[in-house]
């Protein structure tokens, strides 16, 4: 449990950093929360609302100061079958049941599983988020798009410009804030027509207001939202823990991953209440927050607040920013999330881990899901850890002297990786009298190693030799002993299949 002294200084501890950078976090957040509304097939305003509700709660009960969450493409697009068939009242029910389930799952301590993502997979699923955050500008640099033109190009690399030169001048003031006030400003004074956030859809004009989900209070109505539910719930922590990761390490602070299911769950619950979409932790929005200077809880309340502000009482002049400003920000986040390194490493890094990583980047990418391709990559570092872990087995044999008793030493792990090396290495037709199994320097894990072991115990005796198990650990020995049948009435008899 934090102290009330550490919360009070992640709120007030670098109070200018964090009020201008959740401005640039706010205007940046404007069209992504639209484009995702649209993504789902809902009103603009129900990603608006939603961005503005998870950002401002995630600010306080979240595990993660300095994180931006808000409505999120990961989570919108398990939305879209929902609410075709079912409607908007559906979703936002589904909102506050995925809010419920993570909140479930904090309780339960489900985020320290995030130590099972391997370092190679969370540099797939960053540069993959890279791609598709570059990719997802690209309709706005199409020529053949209404309103994009030469001039957008123009617009977009003066923007860059000013993103990468302009820290050279000063870091007093970030320079993506510099960027969207001089090229709105630019456009408006030369009167250039360039493509703006007001052409993505209509903003909000009131505030969000508290209501029910107008469903059926029925199991029916349960088992048609607990499937979209649940993937939200399991997608939306998955998105939001590995960007505590990456958050955790460019700010060189640890947080509470725990803390932050339950922040996820509450601010989803709420969300569901006010009109608003499921949403989650993400990673462009908080790499700027990181980039511009935010580092404390104040940056994502100033995000959320400042952006209900700006849709609903500056609605019109929020419209007039140019999209060139927010794509060449969101190349920059684009250019700065991706792992330049990881190109270098292909060479030197073991051969498992860059398959690792280029797997899930191309799961990712295809399939534009973030779970399959993160799922995808812990799969097969599991596949290739065991390979290895299977290669360091081994088992040496000795005969006595007088012929009469051979003894197998096994050193290694023995688990279903290496239970067929285990069975391969045994002569049950050689004539000794005894056979001694040392299993001192090895580790019996699951059930395969199990198996193989009273398949060579029980080959042995059916030979006529007598079988001494020896050196077993304590945890090795709750297992046979559970487990085992060799020393069962009977288990010559079942040999045959087991």
């Amino acid at each position: 449990m934090i102290s009330l002294t550490d919360y009070r200084a992640q709120w007030f501890g670098n109070i200018r950093g964090d009020l201008l950078s959740g401005l640039v976090v706010a205007l940046a957040l404007i069209p992504e929360a639209i484009a995702f509304s649209i993504i789902a097939g809902v009103d603009p305003k129900v990603g608006l609302y939603a961005s503005f509700s998870i950002a401002v709660l995630i600010a306080f009960v979240g595990g993660r100061p300095g994180m931006i969450s808000a409505a999120t493409a990961a989570t919108a697009v398990l939305m879209v079958t929902l609410v075709r068939e079912f409607g908007l009242e559906y979703l936002l029910a589904a909102t506050v049941l995925a809010g419920l389930i993570q909140i479930g799952m904090g309780l339960l301590k489900l985020g320290r599983f995030m130590r099972f993502v391997s370092k190679s997979v969370m540099t797939g699923f960053v540069n993959a988020l890279a791609i598709l955050i570059f990719m997802a500008q690209l309709p706005e640099l199409d020529l053949a798009t209404p309103g994009v033109t030469w001039l957008t190009w123009a617009l977009v690399a003066a923007g860059l410009a000013i993103i990468y030169l302009f820290p050279r001048l000063t870091t007093a003031i970030p320079s993506p804030l510099v960027t969207i006030i001089l090229l709105t400003a630019l456009t408006l004074v030369m009167g250039w027509d360039v493509r703006t956030v007001g052409d993505l859809g209509a903003l909000p004009d009131t505030l969000p207001v508290f209501l029910i989900p107008d469903i059926p209070l029925t199991l029916e109505t349960l088992w048609i939202i607990l499937p979209y539910s649940t993937a939200i719930a399991v997608v939306g922590l998955l998105e939001s823990l590995m960007t505590q990761n990456i958050v955790d390490e460019l700010t060189d602070t640890a947080s509470d991953r725990n803390q932050e299911c339950i922040g996820q769950g509450i601010a989803n619950t709420a969300t569901g209440f006010i009109g608003g979409m499921a949403g989650c932790a993400m990673i462009g929005q908080s790499i700027i927050n990181v980039k511009s200077g935010g580092r404390g809880r104040l940056s994502a309340f100033t995000a959320g607040t400042v952006l209900l502000i700006l849709v609903v009482g500056l609605g019109d002049l929020v419209g007039l920013i140019p999209m060139p400003a927010l794509v060449a920000i969101m190349i920059m986040v684009s250019v700065g999330t991706f792992s330049w390194p990881s190109l270098r490493n292909l060479k030197t890094h073991p051969r498992s881990s860059s398959v690792v990583m280029l797997a899930t980047v191309a799961t990712v990418v295809w399939t534009h899901n973030l779970a399959i391709g993160v799922g995808v990559g812990v799969l097969l570092s599991g596949i290739f850890f065991a390979a290895k872990i299977a290669q360091l087995f081994r088992i040496r044999s000795t005969l006595s002297d007088d012929g009469r008793v051979r003894t197998y030493t096994v050193e290694g792990q023995l688990f279903y990786g290496s239970a067929e090396a285990f069975a391969a290495a045994f002569d049950f037709r050689e004539a000794v009298e005894r056979v001694i199994i040392d299993v001192s320097r090895a580790h019996i894990w699951d059930i395969s190693s199990v198996q193989a072991l009273d398949a060579a115990i029980l080959k042995f005796r059916r030979e006529g030799a007598q079988v001494s198990l020896i050196g077993m650990n304590e945890a090795s020995e709750t297992l046979v002993d559970r487990l085992a049948i060799h020393d069962k009435p009977g288990a010559l008899d079942k040999l045959a299949v087991h």
